[in-house]
């Protein structure tokens, strides 16, 4: 069923949703915010798009276009709904493709900023896969694995160019050893707690093509206080009202 739904913290940006699909959550909405955007990053991509809340939430930090790649035909044409909805076309682009389809996808060395909200479990014999192939999709490297994302990301990446990534935090040496592996240099790293005194559940890292050697772990995201209210960080993100 498609519905219509505001983007958290977001004034006057609506998406498109189904919710037999994997709907759009916090980790996208924090990675959009996180990324680290330059004066001189001119195009950025969205790896695995989804029904683009990332495209959508970059758009209102910068002016610079960008493209969403998304392999499931039904949730790139509810981007693409969202983006006409917006106003956004002469902006953001939905690409239909496999990340690594070198005929539709063909941006060697391209890109600025490159962004990611993988699928977080790997797919074996003793997976839970989910109902919908729509879901495993999102949630299983049915099409997507952290190899394939990094040998993409490396080669459409600029030199000095920026991966911004969120996953979970008991695959953090595989992406690290992996990121290094592909030459992209881990440079910043920030673990979201719900709470103080829980395990961290969502880690996000950020790496530059060819960068130099330094990694610098940043103050946590803690969601809410010990009585459930919402942290001020937390509640600033997704009550923000942007213009």
């Amino acid at each position: 069923m498609k519905v219509l739904n505001d983007i958290l913290g977001y004034k006057n940006l609506q998406i498109y949703q189904d919710l037999d699909f994997f709907c759009f959550s916090l980790d996208s909405v924090i990675l959009g915010n996180y990324a680290t955007l330059r004066l001189k990053d001119k195009h950025i991509c969205d790896l695995g798009t989804g029904n683009g809340v990332i495209p959508l939430i970059l758009s209102k930090r910068t002016k610079s276009p960008i493209i969403g790649v998304e392999i499931q035909e039904k949730l790139a044409n509810m981007a693409i709904e969202s983006v006409k909805l917006n106003k956004l076309e002469s902006q953001i682009e939905i690409i239909k493709s496999d990340i690594s389809d070198t005929e539709k996808f063909n941006y060697n060395e391209y890109f600025d900023l490159v962004l990611c909200n993988p699928p977080y479990f790997k797919l074996n014999e003793g997976s839970y896969l989910n109902d919908t192939e729509e879901k495993r999709i999102a949630r299983h490297e049915v099409y997507m694995d952290l190899n394939k994302l990094f040998s993409v990301s490396k080669r459409i990446l600029k030199n000095n160019g920026n991966l911004a990534i969120v996953h979970r935090p008991d695959r953090i040496l595989e992406i690290l050893n992996l990121m290094k592996d592909y030459n992209i240099q881990p440079k910043r790293i920030k673990f979201i707690f719900d709470k103080v005194n829980k395990d961290s559940k969502l880690v996000l890292i950020e790496g530059q093509k060819m960068g130099k050697e330094g990694l610098k772990v940043e103050s946590p995201l803690i969601l809410y206080n010990n009585n459930g209210t919402m942290t001020e960080e937390y509640f600033s993100l997704v009550n923000e009202v942007r213009k």
